[in-house]
């Protein structure tokens, strides 16, 4: 029974977060909304940030424990997007507030996970790839991606996602198995 009240709790709160921004927000209309008392909800959380801290680890674990990670780049950056698409006027209150910490924190984990993900697939038949380098791709994408999906942020979600990295993986085609090719050489140390 704990378990629908948090999934319960959760879910109000996530309806909330889509129609107001979260300082908007108090206990007493989410316990209202899922037709519970207060002290169930703090049964179960601290305050409101904790809740949401939960709602985002959550979703990092369901993004790490999918069962489909793709050879192509733009399906794994769309999937790792795709809780934000679902969910964008509750992105836009929560990285515009106080809060947006836990957001930037939630990103970070889901962009460095995509990208390694893909690394490593795209690596595993590659001849001697140096760990130094894999990694320093790893991070170079993975800032990549981070700066991406802030800047969309930034400018309010207005545009669509998918269209913008369909086109920037097409213009960048061919240059990430350039640097795993460079990576596998022997002796091209920097």
């Amino acid at each position: 029974m704990t378990t629908l009240t948090k999934d319960a709790i959760k879910k109000s709160f996530m309806k909330l977060l889509n129609q107001k921004p979260i300082n908007k927000i108090t206990v007493k209309e989410i316990v209202e909304d899922c037709g519970i008392n207060r002290n169930s909800f703090y049964y179960h959380f601290e305050d409101i940030p904790s809740l949401m801290e939960e709602i985002f680890n959550d979703q990092v674990d369901a993004f790490v424990n999918r069962d489909n990670v793709s050879d192509n780049i733009y399906d794994n950056i769309m999937d790792a997007i795709e809780f934000s698409l679902e969910n964008k006027t509750a992105m836009i209150h929560i990285f515009d507030s106080p809060n947006h910490r836990l957001f930037d924190h939630y990103i970070n984990r889901v962009a460095h996970r995509t990208v390694t993900e893909f690394f490593y697939k795209l690596t595993a038949d590659a001849e001697r790839i140096d760990e130094d380098d894999r990694e320093a791709l790893i991070l170079y994408y993975t800032s990549l991606l981070i700066g991406f999906v802030f800047e969309w942020m930034s400018a309010g979600m207005k545009y669509d996602p998918a269209l913008k990295v369909k086109r920037i993986c097409r213009l960048f085609e061919g240059t990430t198995e350039l640097a795993v090719k460079r990576c596998s050489r022997s002796g091209d140390k920097v």
